[in-house]
């Protein structure tokens, strides 16, 4: 596929999708973004940064096979639905199937399609992950799959749920605070992308779980205290709070304090991407400015 072949970005407002589109657009390729709201100040600064913008929406098929029209490329990322109870996996696989069923439709080559990473038992990562990947290697002669663990960026993340994100001086999340966690910064999942875009060959079929680094939670928010100057402790959320905050979140944890965990290879991966990024990188280039002005505002 050459370098001058469209490539239609969905969730290109998003982390995944923004960073994938800027990525393109950075490499010259030509770049349309579907978007809901063309006028919404994420989609203008696409606009500006040189993407095409598209209207469409994953809960009205029909707006989706013109918004795809002309495209050899696509990178896709179906929004997850959720209910009263919790992670709505019929609409999420409805929203998979309009978008690949319109993919179909106009003749798109090559998905890139970017999940949830994979556990031992949950191969998918998630069952509505799943089932679009599998409904895509239906559909779609050419396919890629991307299973990124948890992103470098989720630090940035403010709010008082109780989960993620850094409020208050604490991190909470359901890891224990002396075992590694993988992570990985968006920015490579958009390298990931593009290298698939370039050489649809050597990366049809594949799925990659994808990782850049695997620091504690003890160890990274003491490289966050040392990058910010700001006082960053970790928390173990207990059972009962998980609980509190979701039942499918008690589950996870409860998966991992059975031993299911991530599983990229690293090393194998940084052979793909020599300049796949770990936590210092991150903070280095972009993190530890981006958390330093957060730690400000929520102090």
């Amino acid at each position: 596929m050459t370098t001058d072949r469209l490539v239609v970005v969905t969730g290109a407002t998003g982390r995944q999708g923004g960073a994938t589109a800027r990525r393109l657009l950075a490499a010259g390729r030509p770049v349309r973004v579907l978007v809901r709201d063309p006028t919404a100040p994420a989609a203008k600064a696409l606009e500006n940064a040189g993407a095409e913008l598209a209207r469409g929406d994953f809960d009205d098929p029909p707006s989706l096979p013109a918004a795809l029209e002309g495209a050899a490329a696509l990178f896709a990322v179906p929004p997850v639905a959720f209910g009263p109870d919790g992670a709505d996996v019929e609409r999420e696989l409805a929203r998979g199937r309009a978008l690949t069923d319109a993919a179909a439709a106009v003749g798109v080559e090559h998905v890139v399609f970017t999940g949830v990473a994979s556990t031992p038992g949950r191969p998918g990562g998630s069952e509505g992950k799943k089932r679009i990947e599998e409904y895509l290697r239906e559909r779609i002669r050419s396919v890629t799959v991307l299973r990124p663990v948890r992103f470098m960026s989720n630090y940035l993340g403010s709010t008082s749920i109780g989960l993620d994100g850094i409020f208050g001086g604490v991190h909470r999340h359901i890891f224990p605070p002396d075992e590694p966690v993988q992570i990985i910064a968006v920015e490579d999942i958009a390298e990931f992308a593009a290298l698939a875009f370039e050489q649809p060959d050597r990366f049809a079929g594949r799925s990659l779980e994808l990782a850049g680094d695997a620091p504690t939670p003890a160890e990274a928010v003491a490289a966050i205290s040392e990058v910010t100057g700001a006082a960053v402790r970790y928390e173990q959320i207990t059972r009962a709070e998980a609980a509190a905050l979701n039942p499918e979140i008690a589950q996870v944890r409860d998966s991992w304090a059975a031993g299911s965990r991530w599983h990229a290879d690293i090393e194998a991966l940084r052979i793909i991407h020599p300049g796949l990024r770990t936590l210092a990188d991150w903070l280095a280039e972009s993190g530890a400015a981006l958390l330093r002005k957060r730690l400000h505002e929520t102090a």
